[in-house]
């Protein structure tokens, strides 16, 4: 015990030394653009929470309704006896919202991924992620033993050569994938494949996916997609699907996955798709097969946040979301990619600097943590500022203030 005791003080110690130490934060407080930390309320600019619905009483109704008709906890597995009526209803609410044949609900989004790829993807597979795709796709991709390529961020010239490759390598002919778009078991088992995972808006820099090129390229190539409309869903496109639905281009689209607790304010993630995906998804997602069941609460809120979502007050809640991102942009000179969205990267470098401008803000009463590596590379720290619907104009006027406060009193804050 005394050895590695001391063997990791020596290790926090190092992580000290670097910016790099972690802590947990009590907050005392319901989820919202005000928290309460330490005794001390501070307007919130980091949270996912971009529609405001993670403190929405029509949620939180739900839930306790869950709780009074099916218990605090799943029971067991789903495969047992866990899979209660909450389960079935969202995910039936899932797949009419993203247009798919149907869904499937994790504990997280962390284990979607999981479960997702490690079920579909064998060793003689060839997995191709974007550079900056979330950590539990790159940790996902490296367990399930399949050759793993990167192309360097948004980059489609790179992207094409490693689909040139890898159809050269299955020995197939060059010609666009007809068979159903939403169904990537439909092909002979023997057969090695190629999928690409992508984020559609990425979680650390806002930008976006040039996802309709890509869409091109996996049909040319003969690959699978898989798109994380994490940061998207609920936000974008005529029924606020994602990104994909904006573009249109959805139908063409193997694998959508997403999460349930960001702009829908719950807890847990999902993956939507063909039925025969999902059913393959049930017998063979570890994730899924061998963990309890969701508890009924998060469960029941997250299927009560997508109906507001594509209610009236959800585009209510959309109008004001991006009212507040114009706002944030306009007051400050911060540069951003093309495209509106909810993230806006404020790049500091250092991670020590980063950790003392985050501690300048929150002396001005703004909770925005630092974001360091290994979230981010090394030596591209930020501060990740993310708007709500429930922000208002002062809040922002407040935040646009305090930052031109620390760049001019601090240190020069350089712009994504």
């Amino acid at each position: 015990m005394v050895q590695l005791d001391s063997d990791l003080t020596a290790r926090l110690s190092s992580l000290s030394r670097q910016g790099l130490l972690r802590e947990l934060r009590r907050v005392d407080s319901p989820q919202s653009v005000q928290i309460r930390i330490a005794g001390t309320t501070l307007l919130n600019f980091s949270s996912n929470d971009y529609l405001g619905l993670a403190n929405h009483p029509r949620l939180k109704s739900a839930a306790v309704e869950a709780i009074e008709k099916y218990g605090a906890g799943g029971g067991a597995s789903r495969l047992i006896c866990g899979s209660l009526k909450p389960h079935h209803e969202l995910e039936e609410s899932l797949a009419s919202f993203k247009g798919t044949a149907a869904a499937l609900s994790f504990s997280s989004g962390y284990a979607a991924a999981i479960g997702m790829i490690c079920a579909l993807m064998r060793k003689e597979d060839v997995i191709i992620l974007d550079q900056l795709i979330h950590a539990s796709i790159i940790d996902a991709a490296r367990l399930c033993g399949a050759k793993l390529e990167i192309f360097p961020h948004n980059d489609l010239n790179h992207l094409k050569e490693l689909l040139q490759i890898s159809k050269q390598a299955r020995g197939k002919v060059a010609k666009p994938h007809r068979r159903s778009p939403a169904s990537p078991l439909n092909s002979s088992v023997g057969s090695s494949r190629t999928l690409i995972i992508t984020e559609s808006i990425f979680s650390m820099d806002g930008d976006r996916a040039p996802l309709r090129e890509i869409v091109g390229l996996k049909e040319k190539y003969g690959a699978w997609l898989m798109l994380d409309e994490a940061h998207a869903t609920g936000l974008y496109g005529p029924r606020h699907r994602g990104i994909a639905d904006e573009l249109g281009v959805s139908d063409q689209i193997e694998i959508q996955m997403g999460t349930l607790g960001k702009a829908l304010g719950a807890a847990g993630g999902y993956i939507c798709g063909s039925r025969p995906l999902i059913d393959y998804l049930i017998n063979r997602a570890r994730p899924f097969i061998f963990s309890t069941a969701p508890v009924p609460a998060a469960v029941a809120a997250a299927k009560a946040a997508i109906g507001v979502a594509q209610s009236a007050e959800g585009d209510s809640r959309r109008k004001a979301l991006w009212a507040r991102v114009s706002q944030l942009v306009k007051g400050t000179d911060i540069k951003i990619s093309p495209g509106k969205s909810p993230i806006i990267p404020f790049i500091i470098g250092n991670e020590v600097e980063a950790i003392r401008v985050a501690a300048g803000l929150r002396d001005c009463g703004i909770f925005v943590p630092a974001i360091r590596y290994p979230t981010v590379a090394r030596n591209k720290a930020r501060l990740r500022l993310t708007l709500s619907a429930a922000h208002t104009s002062s809040d922002v006027r407040k935040l646009s203030a305090a930052l031109a406060k620390m760049n001019h009193n601090t240190l020069p804050l350089a712009g994504h």
